[in-house]
């Protein structure tokens, strides 16, 4: 019987997320067409709407587990229905997104499942017969390769960092749908959820990323980074600085308290580089700083820098790509 990696997709607003298809590549780099079965779960009120999507993508099994209980994510429905999938299953290896869920999630089924566990893992690849996972360590200033001695594993991967599972999937996915029934020592239940965001694009997947600081001196400050990101199709984050200062919301704070983001284009606006935001938006791909005062520690990371007041250079860069959009 062949062995069988669990991909936990996940999804918001009826779609599919980003990370999803990033954990499915991971997945498939890891099973390295060694017979190993890719199935995917879909959990949550109306998840099977999504099942014929994901069959798009190299899947051999989607499971479904649907019930009007799970359409708010609930840490102890979500980790029952999970851990009774992995029962019926067994699969060898389990991938996660690394995002807030995910974060939340995994180490909760690894210990149900009483498996190793990786968090945050930026690479996968196969050296022999094993898997190398690497993931970073001191807010990304290092890296350590990590494999497995047993199994089963559980793990987590980092948005932005592994390229998505291309379309292409198998004629023959199967789909299986699985009853649920809520635990009997189930201590929550999550009525409704209001959410505020940072805009259309989810700040941990976007490619491009705008940022303030403390140097946007007032919540109205952000408008201009919101137009920008906007236009680029990007998000709008904050360093802690900003959030703490009642500029922003806490939710889009990036940072070793906050959000770690890897976009292809990170454009940090009035932040002075403190190695706590540093952590959280190191790895960018491109990283451009703009600050007034040109010795801020920003520089020292950026690849090109603008010494500048926000108010004059993000509104002429907004201009400047709209003329190139256009």
């Amino acid at each position: 019987m062949s062995e069988t990696y669990l991909v936990f997709a996940e999804h918001r607003g009826g779609k599919l997320r980003q990370v999803t298809l990033e954990a499915l590549q991971a997945a498939a780099v890891a099973a390295d067409d060694g017979g190993v079965r890719i199935a995917a779960v879909l959990i949550g009120h109306n998840a099977g709407a999504l099942a014929e999507a994901l069959a798009g993508y190299p899947v051999s099994d989607i499971h479904v587990i649907e019930d009007a209980s799970l359409e708010h994510y609930n840490p102890e429905a979500y980790l029952h229905a999970l851990a009774e999938l992995c029962g019926a299953v067994r699969p060898v290896a389990v991938f996660l997104g690394h995002t807030a869920l995910g974060r939340d999630l995994a180490p909760a089924l690894a210990a149900r499942l009483k498996a190793g566990q990786l968090s945050d893992v930026i690479a996968v690849e196969r050296s022999g017969d094993e898997t190398v996972f690497t993931r970073p360590l001191y807010a990304g200033k290092a890296f350590e390769k990590k494999v497995f001695r047993g199994t089963p594993w559980i793990v987590t991967v980092r948005p932005n960092n592994i390229p998505p599972a291309a379309v292409g999937g198998l004629a023959t996915a199967n789909v299986a749908k699985h009853d649920y029934t809520a635990p009997s020592s189930l201590r929550t239940i999550v009525k409704d959820v209001v959410r505020q965001t940072s805009g259309k694009v989810d700040l941990t997947e976007a490619k491009i990323v705008v940022s303030g600081g403390r140097g946007v001196k007032s919540s109205d400050g952000f408008k201009p980074l919101e137009e920008l990101a906007e236009l680029l199709g990007g998000a709008v984050g904050a360093s802690r600085g900003a959030c703490d200062a009642g500029y922003c919301d806490y939710a889009l704070q990036i940072g070793q308290t906050g959000k770690v983001v890897t976009p292809e284009i990170y454009i940090a606006c009035g932040i002075s580089g403190a190695i706590q935001h540093l952590a959280g938006m190191s790895q960018s791909r491109i990283i451009i700083a703009i600050n007034k005062d040109p010795e801020a520690p920003i520089f020292k990371v950026a690849d090109y820098g603008i010494v500048g007041d926000l108010f004059e250079v993000v509104p002429l860069l907004t201009e400047e790509f709209r003329k190139a959009l256009a």
